[in-house]
């Protein structure tokens, strides 16, 4: 195992230590556990607070997300690990400013489980607390049963929606029914070409031919639906596309905004060449792309491999998509969909 690093143990904390003292206009520790990292000017008295958490190993999922027209907090666990009640607890309590707080994360067993205890604690405050859980990855379970799936890079087009609904002022119940929306309509696929490794184990999380892919790993190494020998950019595209494509259900004419993400080890050019080939199926189909991502949004420590994400738009998803948002990782100028 090659890593940068000191020792395997810091490898979070020194991280999460180096974003702060590198952004430190914009991001700060909570008080008491710095494995929290609030909004430098946080909470935002009058405006729901959105507070979301995960593994490292994934940025700029999640801590990527935190800033303006986005999420307010973020909890981080170790490596691919759900971080602690506490935390998620403790990040709530910093950025609620009395309108209440959106637990905004992915469908893992452990956020889940802590992010209702956290949940819970809050309650028992008298602050409001709903929750979304993002599920989007079509390769984990059926469209009948969408919302146990895992949750993956669509998580962009979820922050970015509740994000933008807060800022402009929505109640807590409106963020989360125009979130769920956007869930309900989002999908996901990927493709791995090469593992990654944890630091804490510094072994492989999984192992893979010179010459094979798998379709629909999962960004913890999960198994996909298949695994086969190396195909063109074209040949991969069109399996994914064409399997979001049904599984949202999108017809002729309808709009989809579209993420092209890297896991990790992807050069941008390999991740434009899908976006090219996604942009070609798409107007074959007479399907348009009301937007296009390209880059790095959730990624697998140095997993190789990309994902395509899509989510089928109307008015009000375009509106808020549309809108501001800015974190040291994230920039989408107002108005900006391309």
């Amino acid at each position: 195992m090659k890593k940068i690093m000191n020792t395997a143990d810091q490898f979070v904390d020194e991280a999460l230590e180096g974003i702060i003292c590198t952004h430190w206009d914009a991001l700060k520790f909570t008080q008491h556990d710095r494995r929290g990292v609030v909004r430098r000017h946080a909470p935002a008295k009058g405006k729901v607070a959105i507070a979301t958490g995960g593994g490292a190993g994934h940025l700029p999922l999640f801590l990527g997300y935190v800033g303006e027209g986005l999420a307010d907090g973020v909890s981080v666990g170790n490596v691919f690990t759900s971080p602690s009640a506490d935390t998620m607890y403790e990040v709530a309590r910093e950025i609620e400013g009395g309108e209440g707080v959106l637990f905004l994360y992915g469908n893992y067993f452990g956020d889940k489980m802590n992010f209702e205890v956290a949940k819970d604690m809050l309650e028992d405050e008298d602050i409001k607390t709903e929750s979304v859980i993002i599920s989007d990855d079509i390769a984990s379970a059926s469209r009948d049963k969408w919302q146990e799936r895992r949750g993956v890079a669509g998580l962009y087009f979820a922050y970015k929606i509740a994000g933008a609904a807060a800022a402009k002022g929505h109640s807590l119940k409106e963020i989360k029914r125009v979130t769920e929306k956007a869930a309900e309509n989002l999908a996901t696929m990927g493709v791995a070409i090469s593992p990654c490794t944890i630091p804490e184990s510094g072994r492989s999380t999984f192992e893979i031919g010179e010459n094979e892919m798998e379709i629909g790993m999962g960004i913890h190494g999960e198994p996909g639906i298949e695994r086969d020998t190396l195909q063109t950019a074209r040949e991969i595209t069109k399996q994914i596309v064409d399997r979001l494509l049904s599984d949202i259900n999108v017809r002729a004419e309808e709009e989809v905004a579209v993420l092209i993400n890297g896991a990790g080890a992807t050069p941008l050019e390999e991740l434009y060449i899908v976006a090219n080939e996604t942009n070609k199926l798409l107007h074959s189909y007479e399907i348009s792309f009301y937007s296009m991502k390209v880059g790095e949004y959730a990624t697998s420590l140095e997993m190789g491999g990309c994902s395509i994400s899509m989510c089928k738009v109307d008015e009000e998803l375009k509106e808020l998509l549309e809108a501001g948002a800015y974190s040291p990782f994230i920039r989408h100028e107002e108005g900006g969909s391309k």
